[in-house]
């Protein structure tokens, strides 16, 4: 309050001083150019000159305040177009991310129009558009993305090659892959949406070209690589067994197959295992039980004990003891009890059957064992609990059978 009244008294205190230096004496000025001539006091000469001062601060403000406004006073103002751009991104990528396609690729349309790096923006479009089944104006979007940014050309073409997957068109999608393979070669997410692309289509025999090269420049990691390395060729065996020649189907294409894998992957249980199947479905089943027996000898493993009871060799006898061989240092295997049941069944040593049966049940209750025995209870008398079994074995190969409501029964 007291500088309050500081501030009063030295107004007045100005105020009063001017007036008294304005009355001792008025002052003169005279301005004379050519024709032109000004005439006053100088108090008065003063006073225009602030009038004309604050007459031009006055209108720099308002140009000022007219360039930086909001929206009230220029809604065309660059502050205001930055801002209604800013909004179109937020928008634009919220809409994307809970699938309101329409007004995310219009919102995003409107930002990478406005953006110098438009990239993003455009991806986003072309997406939206993508998912609504507008796939020209979605191709029409990655074009304009590639005029303002020509040196993203690998980024819009996987992007491109990844929405024709998406909408069904492996075969464009894959000559994209391919002309950006032999551009950038080394570049690992072109191999890898190749990889997936190939997979897509069943083209294994393509995967296994694709393998040195995943391998060669680490687009897996090396556990995924190995799993995908072993499926590919597991997946080529099944396709080779399918093919036919000279009208006859597969045996010798599979063959082929089998030994184009390296020493060290016709060990691995997985491809023996597959390569067996196929023999065995292909009805030859003396190779595919020596094949089994072979790899069993050398390595042990419950899968390749579980399809040995599938095949019939040459001789059943022989086949029966081998297996009861492998019982002595692997007793617990239900894989290799069901197998003895089994191959006891073939034969005909049904107490024998029973005892191997129910020896792995008693391990491990599955819905194989379960069906082998009670066919065999069934056709040694006991009914009721061959029904019995039938019915858990039904429910082991699908729970959710017995979790589905079932209609309640009409009374007649």
């Amino acid at each position: 309050m007291k500088r309050l009244y500081v501030i009063v008294f030295l107004v007045i205190a100005a105020t009063a001083a001017l007036g008294l230096a304005i009355a001792e004496h008025s002052g003169y000025v005279l301005v004379a150019y050519k024709s032109f001539r000004y005439e006053s006091s100088l108090w008065a000469t003063l006073a225009l000159v602030a009038v004309l001062w604050l007459l031009v601060w006055g209108i720099k403000a308002l140009v000022e305040l007219v360039l930086t406004s909001g929206g009230v006073v220029n809604p065309w103002s660059r502050r205001n177009r930055s801002r209604r751009v800013q909004v179109a991104i937020e928008h634009g990528q919220l809409d994307l991310a809970e699938g309101r396609w329409a007004s995310a690729q219009r919102h995003l349309y409107r930002a990478a129009e406005a953006e110098r790096q438009p990239l993003l923006y455009y991806l986003g479009a072309a997406r939206a558009a993508n998912e609504q089944g507008n796939y020209e104006e979605s191709d029409r979007l990655l074009e304009r993305a590639l005029e303002r940014q020509p040196q993203a050309e690998l980024a819009i073409a996987l992007s491109h090659a990844q929405l024709q997957t998406d909408r069904g068109d492996t075969d464009g999608a894959l000559v994209t892959l391919q002309a950006m393979h032999e551009r950038h070669p080394h570049n690992a997410q072109t191999l890898r949406q190749l990889q997936r692309l190939h997979q897509q289509r069943g083209d294994w025999s393509s995967v296994i070209r694709l393998l040195p090269e995943l391998r060669k420049d680490k687009v897996l990691p090396p556990a995924e690589l190995t799993e995908l390395e072993r499926r590919a060729w597991g997946e080529n065996l099944s396709l080779a067994a399918q093919r036919e020649e000279d009208g006859a189907v597969g045996l010798q294409s599979l063959n082929r197959a089998w030994q184009q894998l390296t020493s060290a992957q016709r060990q691995e249980p997985a491809l023996v295992l597959a390569y067996a199947e196929q023999l065995r479905q292909l009805g030859v089943q003396v190779e595919a039980e020596e094949v089994l027996r072979t790899a069993l000898k050398r390595k042990y493993d419950s899968h390749l004990a579980r399809l040995y009871g599938l095949v019939r060799g040459s001789d059943p006898a022989r086949q029966l003891q081998t297996a009861e061989g492998w019982l002595k240092d692997h007793p617990g295997d239900a894989s290799l009890l069901l197998t003895l049941g089994r191959l006891c069944l073939q034969a005909s040593l049904w107490g024998k059957a029973r005892d191997y049966l129910e020896s792995s049940l008693r391990v491990q209750r599955n819905p194989e064992a379960c069906a082998e025995l009670a066919r065999l209870l069934a056709r040694l008398g006991d009914t009721e609990r061959s029904n019995l079994l039938f019915q858990e074995g039904l429910g082991m190969l699908d729970e959710r059978l017995l979790a589905a409501p079932l209609p309640v029964a009409v009374r007649a």
